[in-house]
């Protein structure tokens, strides 16, 4: 769901085609509901801004959900911890990720070895997938389009970890010379 944020600052649900304020984006995502909040000017995502500002409501009505200390803490500790914790909870999805590409590789061997058929393996595929926390259906979709990015010559996620690996060994040896 797209939600449009105007200079004025206000929301609107282009799905609904009306405004929505914080407390009705919680709502949304208690549902279960996938929100994307961009600026309706230059396309911007502001997605972790809003989510931010809804927690803060939330804090603010509830008197105090997260422990002071903690909120000053990470306002002290500034980009680096922020940085670790954003990490630290991408994990568990890179971990799916990873679970789902290997169950796709191992299925594949399957299909090239003859020891399935190819429809053997799709079935396979979707049930074992359907056990992932992940829907096959999802995973069948990324499939696709990582291989016309493959084709069309677009840098992977993996190349892209690889780089921002490089850069953060480079920036810990400047580190170690300052």
């Amino acid at each position: 769901m797209i939600i449009k944020r105007y200079p004025n600052r206000k929301l609107y649900n282009t799905a609904a085609s009306q405004y929505i304020t914080l407390e009705e984006i919680a709502e949304l995502l208690r549902r279960g509901k996938e929100v994307n909040v961009v600026d309706s000017a230059t396309g911007e995502d502001l997605t972790a801004q809003v989510l931010s500002q809804v927690i803060a409501g939330q804090e603010k009505r509830r008197g105090g959900y997260i422990p002071g200390p903690v909120l000053a803490g990470l306002v002290q500790a500034g980009d680096a911890t922020l940085d670790v914790m954003r990490r630290a909870m991408l994990l568990p999805l890179d971990l799916f990720r990873h679970v789902d590409e290997e169950i796709q590789r191992r299925i594949e061997a399957l299909v090239k070895q003859g020891d399935l058929t190819e429809a053997e393996g799709m079935q396979w595929l979707e049930r074992l997938l359907a056990l992932s926390p992940r829907k096959a259906t999802d995973l069948a979709i990324e499939r696709e389009i990582r291989r016309t990015m493959v084709d069309q010559g677009v840098p992977t996620h993996d190349e892209f970890q690889c780089l921002v690996d490089q850069v953060d060994a480079l920036a810990n040896k400047l580190d170690e010379l300052v």
